[in-house]
């Protein structure tokens, strides 16, 4: 039986939490790159190292047929992608998948760009390689929602909606990519629902206070006018919705 190596970036994080236990399987030998030392778990090696430091990289590449780019935070992900990119290069990696973000080249902020500039790095570097959008993962929203919701005033930005994401969606459509062949960028994948941040809001198991409605100014309000956010024609839908999301989360509370 042939072996195929994956290596994970990220593969202790929100998504690569999810990711990783879906690759576990008969010959499959899955590795993930993380800060901190793991012991191995069944299925599962761990080693270290940093993406956007470049420490580790080239020793976790060893003998990978593919890598799956999932590591990312506010800053330095361009950084961390080139990294990535130039260390499967010089491995002879057959394939690199990374997670991006709907509307990465169309926002002007700077998550945003830099996930932009990530993607165009992948796509230069040499190696083969698979990018899929995504939208915002229910947890990223729900903190953006919680925040605003426990202020005295809750600040709601009446242009911005969303198409917020279950993590495992996301989670079960890098894992199948993983055994695909190389296919550059692929169909976006979003929420089933488009949202108003202040629907969201008013979801929430809090107490409700009063609302204080205001357009985002420049660049940042244009962009979510338009709705350089949202997917376009052509998306892939997950199913999890915000509703279940909050129900799940409720349910797990001790």
């Amino acid at each position: 039986m042939n072996t195929t190596t994956i290596l994970v970036t990220g593969g202790t994080g929100g998504l690569g939490g999810h990711v990783v236990p879906r690759l576990v399987g008969p010959g499959r030998r899955i590795r993930v790159l993380t800060r901190s030392p793991r012991p191995a778990a069944p299925g599962v090696e761990y080693v270290v190292g940093d993406t956007v430091e470049g420490v580790g990289r080239d020793g976790a590449m060893v003998g990978v047929d593919v890598v799956l780019h999932l590591a990312g935070g506010p800053k330095g992900d361009d950084v961390g992608t080139r990294n990535v990119a130039e260390a499967a290069r010089a491995a002879g990696v057959g394939h690199v998948v990374m997670i991006s973000v709907i509307g990465a080249e169309s926002m002007p902020i700077g998550y945003f760009r830099r996930k932009a500039e990530s993607e165009r790095i992948l796509a230069e570097s040499g190696v083969p390689w698979t990018v899929v959008r995504a939208a915002q993962f229910h947890g990223f929203a729900y903190g953006m929602a919680n925040g605003m919701a426990k202020l005295p005033i809750v600040p709601v930005m009446k242009d911005v909606r969303l198409e917020p994401v279950a993590v495992q969606d996301v989670a079960a459509r890098i894992a199948e990519l993983a055994f695909q062949p190389p296919q550059g960028r692929v169909a976006d994948l979003a929420g089933p629902e488009v949202r108003s941040l202040e629907s969201l809001i008013d979801e929430l198991p809090v107490r409700h206070r009063p609302h204080l409605r205001f357009g985002l100014p420049g660049a940042v309000g244009r962009a979510y006018r338009s709705e350089a956010n949202l997917a376009g024609a052509g998306a892939a839908r997950g199913t999890g919705t915000w509703t279940e999301f909050l129900e799940a989360r409720e349910a797990a509370r001790p």
